[in-house]
Order: C-alpha cells, then sequence, then structure tokens
C-alpha cells in the first residue's frame, strides 16, 4: 500500500514534466515559427550609413518584406535590400553584408545622368526624395535582361551602380516597407 504523501510526490512529479515537456514544445513551435518568418516573410533591418538620405538615416530600423519578390520583379521606385553583387565582394565586401538602395532602372531601360539629371530612355525622372542633383556623368547604358540598377538617394555619397553596375535581380533580399525606429519617424517608407 502506498501512502498518500508519496502519490502526491508522485503526481506533482508527474504534473511538473508534463508542464515541462508542453512548454518545450511551445518554445520550439515559437522558434521555428520566428525562424521561417525571418528567412521567407520578413526581417528587421538596421541602416548603416546615409547613403540613402533623406529618405533613411544611419540608425533607423527597417521591416524588409520579402513575400512580394516571390510574385513580382522589383519596381522601378522600390527601396530594396540586396547582397553585394560579385563586383563588391570582390572588392572586399562579404557576401552576406546587405546593401539598401532605391531600384532607378529595370530589365532593357537605357539610362544615363547628364547634367543633374538621370535620365530613363531619354525622359528625365522627376526625382524630390533626393539628397542633392548627382555632380557626376554617366554615359548611357542599358540594363540586361535580370538586372537593376540601383542608386541611394544621397547620389553623391553613395557606392551604387553608377559606381560597381548592373545589380542581378537574384541578388534581392526584400524590399523596405516600414520604418518601426526612430519613433518620431514610425511609419510606412
Amino acid at each position: 500500500m502506498t501512502s498518500p504523501e508519496k502519490n502526491l510526490t508522485s503526481t506533482q512529479s508527474s504534473s511538473f514534466w508534463q508542464q515541462f515537456k508542453e512548454n518545450g514544445q511551445i518554445i520550439t513551435i515559437a522558434l521555428v515559427l520566428a525562424f521561417l518568418i525571418r528567412i521567407f516573410i520578413a526581417e528587421p533591418r538596421y541602416i548603416p550609413s546615409d547613403s540613402m538620405f533623406p529618405t533613411l538615416t544611419q540608425g533607423d530600423r527597417l521591416v524588409i518584406e520579402k513575400v512580394s519578390y516571390y510574385f513580382h520583379t522589383p519596381q522601378k521606385g522600390d527601396i530594396i535590400v540586396f547582397q553585394p553583387p560579385i563586383q563588391l565582394q570582390m572588392l572586399g565586401y562579404e557576401k552576406n553584408q546587405a546593401f539598401i538602395k532605391r531600384v532607378i532602372g529595370t530589365s532593357g531601360q537605357t539610362l544615363k545622368v547628364r547634367e543633374g539629371k538621370v535620365y530613363i530612355d531619354d525622359q528625365p525622372l522627376s526625382e524630390d526624395y533626393i539628397a542633392e542633383i548627382p555632380n557626376y556623368l554617366l554615359d548611357p547604358v542599358t540594363i540586361p535582361e535580370h538586372y537593376l540598377f540601383v542608386m541611394g538617394d544621397n547620389r553623391n555619397n553613395s557606392n551604387d551602380s553608377h559606381i560597381w553596375g548592373f545589380l542581378p535581380e537574384k541578388n534581392v533580399i526584400g524590399k523596405a516597407t516600414f520604418r518601426f525606429f526612430p519613433f518620431n519617424r514610425f511609419g510606412k517608407i
């Protein structure tokens, strides 16, 4: 015959291990979901430089959305995060280092920079988002299939396509959609 105290201890021990197991399952599911969301849906990013000023400033924290580019390619005007192309990797940038720039041109378009203006297919872009007009020239270039031409909004202080060339679409990680810090600039981009 077992004593009531022994039954109570056995029940408490069993209850503890049952709760431990359930909590472990919940934590495991939460970690797997967080991992899947970050890989396939969205992730936070930090802006390390002023190359996108005035749209984004150093220290901004953003949500990068990844889903829409499963269904269509980046569009002109999108602010994208991407892995550096081989040209930048050859200059010492790490493959997993992320860059952020604005899509200026897409496959098949011809782009040039003249007299402080960016032209796409001989039409000047209206760019009310840039810090200042570009103080450089760029001879006409036609963007190859499955490539993009990207530039920082801080045109004269941006390591972008006017320096290193075209960005392969496959290097795009996602689209900057929302700023969550600093709080005084909280909101959609």
